[in-house]
């Protein structure tokens, strides 16, 4: 049996989730279009920056007053962030996460 577009997404976002430097969560997210990829992404820290796991590699990054990460960049904003990089239309795509997206980046990608 051939899988279908949103099992071979969801799997590969569930690959890249793994790719992540969070100690305390794993996220992947990839955006698609008309059966194509057009942006992939992972939570963690900004490229260039520090890696979570390396640096804090017991308890994870700081924390910011909600509980949340400090430093890190949601999986689906990486995603959204790279497309809007590379002037790829998002009109019509479709994200797939491993996790709740969160809703700031929701309400502004619509």
């Amino acid at each position: 049996m051939r899988p279908s577009f949103d099992e071979i997404y969801m799997d590969l976002a569930n690959k890249l989730a793994m790719r992540s430097h969070c100690v305390k969560m794993h996220v992947g997210a990839v955006l698609c279009k008309d059966t194509r990829i057009i942006s992939l992404g992972y939570n963690g820290p900004p490229a260039g920056t520090h890696n979570c796991d390396e640096e804090w590699a017991e308890h994870g990054c700081p924390r910011d007053s909600k509980g949340g990460c400090s430093l890190a960049i949601h999986a689906e904003q990486n995603a959204i962030l790279y497309a809007a990089k590379n002037k790829a239309s998002m009109e019509g795509s479709t994200l797939y996460v491993t996790l709740s997206p969160c809703l700031l980046y929701l309400l502004c990608w619509n």
